[in-house]
């Protein structure tokens, strides 16, 4: 795989420039508070085609743009001006894989308090790096229930990918990570069950297929949505509702979504084995269509994939 410093430019204060022409103070707001909004995109290469095939960047950038809304901030940047800043991105790096692109807005003054007053303007960058898989996802991941609680809708919205409150995953992927697991999942206040340190969670129960609603401090997730559509679309029955750390235990199968993750299945939650420890069938299942899908080898959903033709 190549190296991220490959991909020579990003896009910084209002054009493209080369990577290490993209920096920012050591007094930047957002570096000080975490003031800023981030974001996902994965982009799937077709040598045969010598096309990316971008994941939904529209409904990425409409998400990223409401982050924005919960702050009470804007950019001077549309959904569509977004999208042509990667297609623009994707010419000048012509990459030749799989890649990632990280769109981040922030409070750029060099301000020392923590505000979002209109006088702590948000600049917008965007870099773009190689990636293939963020956590394995053909051998089954060991979890850990965390105890570290999620973030609150009432004090930092996890429905918004905020930057400063991804310090609550850092400490949860921290613990499992030191106590031997792969990955972590994390409760909310009420004790019940959210998401993985930065990735959706579905479960399957008796043939159903069953994820935490959005109103559980859980990110509004694309791929998640995406996973919701393909359930119906395949006659896999599907509930959204709270799930007890108990039915972890007892779930038939168990899987993470997201950009990075894509659909990673689950063996075993703090040492107790998920079904037979094995992928599941309905996990199965959506995990071909998924991959199919990002790859634009399904038709009916060809909205959802953009296609950029590489020279």
């Amino acid at each position: 795989m190549s190296k991220s410093e490959d991909f020579k430019f990003a896009f910084f204060q209002g054009k493209i420039v080369p990577q290490e022409k993209a920096r920012v103070s050591i007094k930047t707001n957002a570096l000080q508070y975490g003031t800023a909004v981030f974001g996902g995109i994965r982009g799937y290469y077709d040598k045969d085609k010598r096309i990316l095939d971008i994941f939904r960047p529209q409904d990425h950038f409409e998400r990223f743009l409401n982050s924005l809304k919960i702050l009470g901030v804007s950019i001077p940047y549309s959904s569509p001006d977004l999208v042509q800043i990667i297609v623009n991105l994707v010419i000048k790096n012509h990459p030749r894989q799989n890649v990632y692109f990280r769109p981040f807005a922030y409070a750029g003054s060099l301000q020392l308090a923590p505000n979002l007053f209109r006088d702590n303007k948000f600049d917008f960058a965007m870099y773009m790096i190689p990636l293939e898989e963020y956590l394995s996802v053909s051998k089954g991941l060991s979890v850990k229930v965390s105890s570290w609680t999620r973030v609150s809708d009432n004090s930092i919205p996890a429905r918004g990918k905020i930057s400063g409150s991804y310090i609550n995953s850092a400490l949860a992927r921290q613990e499992s990570a030191q106590l031997g697991f792969d990955e972590a999942i994390v409760l909310n206040n009420k004790g019940e069950v959210s998401e993985g340190s930065a990735e959706n969670l579905f479960i399957v129960r008796n043939g159903y297929l069953v994820t935490p609603p959005v109103t559980e401090d859980i990110l509004e997730g694309i791929t998640r949505n995406t996973i919701l559509q393909l359930a119906k679309d395949l006659n896999i029955l599907t509930v959204e509702r709270s799930i007890d750390r108990s039915e972890l235990y007892i779930a038939d199968e168990a899987f993470f979504c997201g950009t990075g993750v894509q659909v990673a299945w689950i063996s075993e939650i703090d040492k107790r084995p998920v079904g037979n420890s094995q992928i599941g069938p309905i996990t199965s299942r959506i995990q071909t269509a998924f991959f199919s899908l990002v790859h634009g080898k399904m038709k009916k959903y060809s909205s959802w994939v953009y296609p950029i033709k590489l020279k």
